[in-house]
């Protein structure tokens, strides 16, 4: 039992260092202010500054964008994963490989390229100019943001639902035809609700990602879309305001939680019996 406890060590000195303080720093910074005289006051007014109209206008549009950018994900990725779930687990393996490919490039250089194809001068309207379409203005839109976001996100909401779908028994999908049922029935009978944790888990991995991002919108949609995650670092690194800033990722904090919550029952529902 000993020699388990000196294998954990270093596993819990890093969570300590690496989690638990960091968590301790925005709980401080977040309630605690300096008074003139030096001295230290519990306050909740970066609470109140972080719950206020403009921090409240930019966490909706950022919602608003994840949202679109999970549904639109999910429709994506759902017909893909049954896609791969129905062809030879071999070449199914390839062309999921082939789907996670971009995922081995960094973030950052993705976002980056888009940008490039997305430009007045870009390949993409060059194109359109060939075909006679005229140019057309696509990066610093709203559709820029969004078409960032679901390239980025879409193989996170991929991955879970096909690791769902091969984990179905084939014979429950051949007892379900057996008793009559065509290939819609068995579909939303029996294949969906065995695949619902998948896209739980995806919904969880695309959605707080996104509401939290600021790569995306500041590389595609400029200056003229902000989102949560750009009021985070402009306040952390442009205004050097870590009191506001502290309080503001309380409120992501208490998002990835109840997104967590969704996860955690999801993951319930698989165990005969669980809660």
């Amino acid at each position: 039992m000993n020699k388990r406890k000196y294998i954990a060590a270093p596993y819990l000195v890093w969570m300590v260092i690496f989690t638990v303080i960091p968590l301790l720093l925005i709980l401080f910074y977040a309630f605690i202010t300096r008074a003139e005289s030096g001295a230290l006051i519990l306050t909740d007014k970066y609470i109140k500054s972080a719950l206020s109209g403009s921090s409240m206008s930019v966490l909706l549009l950022s919602m608003e964008y994840a949202l679109i950018t999970t549904v639109l994900c999910l429709l994506l990725a759902y017909p893909a994963a049954l896609f791969l779930w129905q062809l030879k687990s071999r070449i199914g393996s390839i062309v999921n490989l082939l789907f996670m490919l971009p995922m081995w490039m960094n973030f950052l250089l993705r976002t980056y390229a888009w940008r490039a194809i997305l430009d007045s001068n870009g390949p993409l309207n060059k194109l359109l100019q060939t075909l006679g379409l005229g140019s057309h203005r696509m990066l610093y839109t709203e559709g820029a943001v969004l078409f960032g976001l679901v390239y980025n996100f879409l193989p996170f909401m991929l991955l879970p639902i096909y690791t769902s779908f091969t984990k179905i028994d084939n014979s429950l999908v051949q007892a379900a035809e057996d008793l009559g049922a065509n290939r819609w029935q068995t579909l939303l009978r029996v294949v969906f609700p065995l695949t619902k944790p998948g896209i739980i888990t995806g919904i969880t991995m695309v959605f707080m990602p996104a509401v939290s991002t600021f790569v995306i919108s500041r590389l595609l949609g400029g200056s003229q879309t902000m989102m949560f995650g750009d009021l985070l670092e402009n306040n952390f690194m442009l205004l050097k305001d870590w009191n506001t800033g502290s309080a503001l990722a309380i409120v992501m904090m208490i998002m990835m939680l109840l997104s967590m919550a969704l996860v955690r029952k999801s993951d319930d529902d698989l165990i005969p019996g669980g809660g």
